[in-house]
């Protein structure tokens, strides 16, 4: 398999799960329906239909901004939104999107920090407060 499609693999696994995890946390009710399956639902459609649209991005010279931290939540919180507003379209999908839009591009902020060198800071955070 080429490294191209290696790559847009992972970043589709990537671009699953903040905005999935960011439609759970912003879903009105959302804590209190956490077993429902309605509510897994949408938010598994809309990291799919995110995730989506992340890789056709990649197509684009729009991709560049993958490589930068902040230009790379700025994406993924717009591309989250307008996964949101697809994936359930109602009465409040507009302020709701736009909040899980934000709250994906924070999440995907934090997983760089975070994540990035192998998750090198959360490694030696750990061998800190456990030796």
């Amino acid at each position: 398999m080429p490294t191209d499609w290696k790559r847009r693999i992972r970043l589709f696994v990537q671009r699953f799960w903040q905005p999935a995890s960011a439609c759970m946390t912003c879903m009105p009710g959302s804590w209190g329906n956490i077993m429902s399956l309605g509510h897994w639902t949408l938010a598994f459609k809309t990291g799919l239909f995110t995730g989506l649209l992340a890789v056709l991005l990649t197509f684009t010279p729009l991709a560049n901004l993958y490589s930068n931290r902040y230009g790379n939540a700025l994406v993924m919180g717009a591309l989250t939104a307008i996964g949101d507003a697809w994936s359930h379209p109602s009465h409040y999908a507009f302020p709701e999107a736009i909040l899980t839009g934000t709250i994906s591009g924070l999440i995907t902020l934090a997983a760089s920090f975070l994540l990035e060198d192998r998750a090198r800071r959360l490694r030696s955070a750990w061998t800190r407060l456990f030796g």
